[in-house]
């Protein structure tokens, strides 16, 4: 299922509200170069961990509410290093799938297990976006079917160009590009669905995953900031249960992150001069196993880089009518639920390529009416 999507847009604020957009100005020089001259805004709203709680219609209501308006513009592609494809609109959303393979409670597909229908319904959403499958995309598949399409296959057709896995999505008006990580991701130090990886990427190991990775971003244009859209976060971020990739089902904890992304980010930052303040990721739900308490959902690493995760499962709370009808879920064929639904989104203010505040916001759907229920900051720029 889907993991993560991030949706912005630049334009000027229409109120004081901490929802409203950064007004577009000029400012001087910076002393970064890799920072944009011209000043530019943007919205990203991450939707992490689906696990099939998606409706189309109401998730678009929201997504409104919170200033991402439809898409307009057309997408336009274009070849080169790092695989770029170029995007022109005045928003954007980015949207990764992150799937759980360890069996506890609460631990379940993004998506849903290789649901095509619901990644269908994704690619629907009216606004630019980017994808990365996770390990429940792939749940039945361990390697492409030589004679009729799989479910792997069938979802990534429906998603396209929007799939970002070991490519770059570059977002000119924004001054912001979005480089996909491993595709399939199930964390930890192994490789999953190594066959997938080989016979779509001619990935055979974490080095080579790595490199893939590095070699996306290169050739990102001069004064984008990029963001790095996972379906799991890098190593090296902690090993307590509760630390943002921390293994909650083992007592002793451990780190469960992604090498070959570590590894990509820490030669991107050692070799170039590329601006990255943004990782965003899934998979490592926010409620932990057992019952143990919340996972940090947010951390500033060692590299200065801001390591988000937007794994908040489930992401919709029903009614007091449906709450009782646990096995009830969205999906792209159902209407609204009558008794009104919750929905989280993590919403990141970028200006002028820096990371400006990021809010945990759950929108209330209830007909054809959309409004904020609660808010907590997670991050502000001091």
């Amino acid at each position: 299922m889907l993991r993560t999507f991030v949706t912005a847009h630049s334009s000027p604020p229409s109120s004081n509200s901490y929802l409203n957009h950064f007004a577009s100005s000029r400012r001087s020089p910076s002393k970064n170069q890799n920072l944009p001259i011209m000043a530019s805004s943007a919205r990203i709203a991450v939707v992490g961990d689906v696990h099939d709680y998606w409706n189309l219609k109401d998730d678009s209501k929201a997504l409104q509410l919170l200033e991402l308006p439809p898409s307009r513009n057309p997408r336009k592609k274009s070849k080169g290093e790092g695989e770029a494809r170029n995007q022109t609109p005045h928003h954007w959303c980015v949207e990764h799938n992150s799937y759980h393979s360890i069996n506890f409670p609460g631990a379940r597909g993004d998506f849903g297990e290789e649901n095509v229908e619901l990644v269908r319904s994704v690619a629907e959403l009216q606004m630019p976006k980017a994808v990365i499958l996770g390990n429940h995309d792939c749940w039945w598949t361990s390697k492409f079917s030589e004679k009729d399409k799989d479910r792997v296959q069938l979802q990534l057709e429906c998603l396209g160009e929007e799939h970002v896995g070991y490519c770059r999505l570059d977002f000119p008006e924004l001054k912001l590009s979005v480089v996909g990580g491993r595709p399939f991701s199930c964390g930890g130090r192994n490789l999953f669905r190594d066959k997938l990886l080989v016979s779509r990427y001619g990935v055979h190991d974490m080095e080579e995953s790595g490199k893939k990775i590095y070699e996306a971003a290169l050739g990102t244009p001069e004064g984008h900031s990029i963001v790095i859209l996972a379906h799991n976060g890098p190593t090296g971020l902690g090993s307590k249960v509760d630390d943002i990739c921390g293994k909650d089902w083992v007592g002793s904890g451990g780190d469960h992150g992604d090498p070959d992304l570590a590894q990509a980010i820490s030669d991107l930052k050692g070799t170039t001069q590329l601006h990255i303040p943004l990782v965003v990721f899934g998979h490592m739900h926010k409620e932990l196993a057992y019952k143990k308490g919340l996972r940090k959902m947010i951390v500033t690493g060692d590299d200065n880089i801001l390591y988000l995760n937007g794994a908040i499962v489930p992401r919709i709370k029903y009614s007091t009518a449906e709450s009782n009808i646990n096995s009830q879920k969205d999906s792209s064929s159902s209407s609204p639920e009558s008794e009104g639904t919750v929905r989280a989104f993590t919403l990141v203010d970028v200006l002028n390529g820096e990371l400006e505040k990021i809010v945990e916001t759950w929108v209330s759907v209830v007909g054809g009416e959309a409004k904020i229920e609660e808010e907590t900051v997670l991050y502000k720029k001091q």
